[in-house]
């Protein structure tokens, strides 16, 4: 078996001789007049009419050889068979010679269905468009190592429909969030990636630095406080889906760069914003996954019925038996050592609440449920619950133990909001890396009123994950992170 050096070497050959026969190897434009899908869908009048067609694309198999040579060609959208012959096609014995899989061709020719009922296409001209120089993986095996696949997405999408079809629902539940926003009288807009301070979430930023103006940037863990600014403003409704970038850990539901939509609307709150979100995951699984039952890890999934709403600190009490907001201290850490939880310097006792929830708790929520109601230390950007001061007005909404979405009642107090955010600098100083930075621009912008409002995150990741029935996070993300090749 040839090495991929000598492969290589005999492509540059035939590259060569293309060259030294006139032909350019990489031209500048295809004479393309049909994508192969435009043309499977209507090939019987195509066929019937015998006017010849240009297709271009991939070749991604060739058999036979002699007089007569197949080859299967893929643009995108579909692929096809199409056949060579020395006796009709012009520079056959050039082509028969040079052509490798991987090379991207383009074929002029008229439609045709085999005995066997395969459309296909007969060329009567063949043209090259790029001359790989390397081999595709090898077509039944692809590529086997996990690491590769991520890293060279583009051999990935080429030899998996598996990987394809994966992506196609991705860009799928992107469109159907867009239209349903759009339907819904939202604006889409743009805010900073590049910010002053990481606000909007409690998370380790990036940190950069612009030359220019001398100053620290961070890249955005979170567009809230931007698109809040935007209400004050008097924009109603909002929305933006894009990156988001947080300096952790890497896990099968954790990437550091990921993609959420956030949408907000001036006099909601959390209450209505859990209709909204609920109305938005129904069409989503319906328009996307086409019915509104799912399957994940084992589990049938039901989007129909009205999604449930639980406390979330009733359910330490339910699942695992712990009174969580009696417990002190002390008992909240032994729990957390006893159900595997890392624990860090610093960390409150929240924090590690919100530890034991993701080992021990959140797995175990299958169907659609909202949890409510959190220890509003959580959530330094929420508003308190009139009856119960010490508890935050908002929702989780968590299906098949995935986080799919945070939403809350958004905070307008700017007495209140300061006050929050010297609580978060203090954690800070308590070795809370994750705390958030004080900030006194947003602060002032609450000063000038902003009206009552909900807001809600929603990651489009983990989505794609639950309709793709996917475990890792990597596979839905075209280009994960990934530490360089040593």
């Amino acid at each position: 078996m040839a090495s991929l050096e000598e492969i290589r070497e005999q492509r540059l050959k035939k590259l060569k001789r293309l060259q030294e026969e006139g032909i350019e190897p990489y031209p500048i434009s295809s004479r393309k007049t049909h994508t192969i899908a435009a043309v499977l869908d209507i090939f019987g009048k195509l066929q019937t009419d015998k006017k010849p067609v240009v297709l271009a694309g991939r070749l991604m198999a060739k058999r036979g050889q002699g007089a007569i040579i197949f080859f299967d060609l893929f643009d995108g959208t579909d692929k096809i068979q199409g056949v060579l012959k020395e006796d009709s096609t012009k520079d056959f014995k050039l082509f028969s010679e040079i052509l490798d899989i991987g090379d991207f061709i383009e074929v002029k020719g008229t439609l045709f269905t085999t005995k066997r009922g395969e459309k296909s296409i007969e060329a009567r001209e063949a043209r090259m468009l790029t001359k790989s120089l390397r081999p595709l993986p090898e077509k039944y095996h692809g590529l086997q190592d996990m690491e590769e696949r991520f890293r060279r997405r583009y051999l990935d999408l080429l030899t998996s429909e598996e990987t394809r079809e994966r992506f196609k629902t991705r860009f799928a539940i992107t469109r159907a969030i867009r239209k349903f926003l759009d339907k819904k009288g939202f604006q889409e807009v743009e805010t900073p990636i590049l910010q002053p301070i990481a606000g909007g979430a409690n998370a380790m930023p990036f940190k950069t630095h612009h030359n220019f103006l001398d100053i620290d940037l961070y890249l955005r863990i979170a567009q809230e406080i931007y698109l809040k600014e935007l209400l004050i403003g008097g924009l109603p409704k909002v929305y933006e889906i894009g990156r988001n970038f947080r300096n952790e850990g890497i896990d099968v539901t954790h990437n550091p760069e990921f993609t959420t939509v956030e949408l907000y609307e001036s006099f909601s709150d959390a209450t209505k914003f859990r209709r909204v979100i609920e109305s938005l995951s129904k069409i989503i699984v319906k328009e996307v996954y086409g019915g509104t039952r799912v399957s994940y890890n084992g589990n049938e999934i039901d989007f129909e019925k009205k999604f449930a709403t639980v406390q979330y600190l009733k359910l330490f009490k339910e699942k695992i038996n712990f009174e969580a907001q009696k417990a002190t201290y002390e008992k909240t850490v032994a729990k957390a050592k006893e159900l595997g939880v890392v624990i860090s310097e610093g960390d409150s006792k929240e924090k590690l609440l919100d530890g034991i929830y993701k080992k021990a708790i959140r797995p175990s929520l299958i169907q659609p449920t909202f949890v409510t109601d959190y220890p509003v230390q959580y959530l330094p950007l929420a508003k308190r619950i009139s009856k119960n001061r010490e508890l935050a007005d908002a929702f989780q909404l968590v299906v098949g133990g995935l986080e799919l979405a945070k939403a809350f009642s958004e905070l307008n107090d700017p007495l209140d909001q300061r006050e929050r955010f010297n609580l978060e600098e203090k954690n800070k100083q308590r070795g809370d890396k994750e705390a958030q930075t004080y900030d006194k621009e947003f602060v002032e912008a609450l000063e000038y009123g902003m009206p009552p409002a909900a807001g809600a995150g929603l990651s489009i990741d983990r989505f794609t994950m639950l309709l793709t029935d996917t475990k890792n996070i990597r596979e839905v993300i075209l280009f994960p992170t990934l530490r360089p090749r040593s």
